[in-house]
């Protein structure tokens, strides 16, 4: 089975494109593969109904039949950090009715991708935050690295966090965010130096959609 978190470096780094490739790649490869984003902050009402893009988007990449409510279980109007839209809305953020979700999806798909919502330590009320999310699913972490200037320095400090959450960090993805970077092969030199998990993939700045991708990324393991 394969069972990952998906993390990135900051938020709008592309966390839900990869998702969606890796999908596709794992659907590609002949498994039923499903996208969870347990908490998304920002929605739009499309016909009578509250609804995060990212959570549609993950819908769309996934295999049929996961309804909206099953991939995206907590949806928050306002986009901002998850603990000031919970505030504002009255909503309780707690976890175990998230990783119920999970299980629900884990019993009906040979891939599940959790997405978290921003970077690693996003708070999600006064105690909590996404890397205890993370720590509770208990499941090997995939890190999405937006390569821009700082790339560096914020991969290394988000993979040191999640490594000292006792979590495995299974591999990572180079996601381009602009049609040129200066000195990009040798950042992504410095960082495969220095993270000790495999590239899993770079994906180019392109307008093309994540299924068009796909075969940029792989998934850990036999994929």
């Amino acid at each position: 089975m394969h069972y990952y978190f998906i993390t990135g470096t900051d938020t709008e780094i592309g966390k839900t494109f990869v998702t969606c490739t890796l999908l596709h790649a794992a659907r590609a490869a002949g498994l039923r593969a499903v996208g969870y984003k347990p908490i998304a902050a920002g929605a739009e009402l499309i016909d009578g109904t509250w609804s995060n893009e990212d959570a549609r988007c993950l819908q769309q990449a996934s295999s049929p039949g996961f309804s909206l409510a099953q991939i995206n279980p907590l949806c928050l109007r306002e986009a901002v950090a998850p603990h000031i839209a919970a505030a504002s809305e009255g909503v309780v953020l707690d976890v175990p009715p998230l990783l119920a979700g999970f299980e629900q999806l884990a019993a009906q798909a040979d891939c599940v991708l959790v997405e978290g919502v921003g970077g690693f330590r996003v708070p999600l009320d006064d105690r909590l935050d996404t890397a205890d999310l993370a720590t509770a699913l208990r499941l090997p972490v995939i890190l999405v690295v937006g390569m821009r200037l700082g790339c560096i320095n914020h991969a290394l400090l988000t993979a040191e966090a999640i490594e000292a959450r006792g979590l495995a960090l299974a591999g990572w993805v180079a996601n381009t965010l602009a049609p040129r970077m200066n000195r990009l092969d040798e950042n992504l030199e410095a960082l495969k130096a220095r993270i000790r998990a495999p590239l899993l993939g770079v994906i180019p700045h392109s307008p093309a959609g994540p299924a068009a991708v796909a075969a940029e990324v792989r998934l850990p393991g036999a994929l």
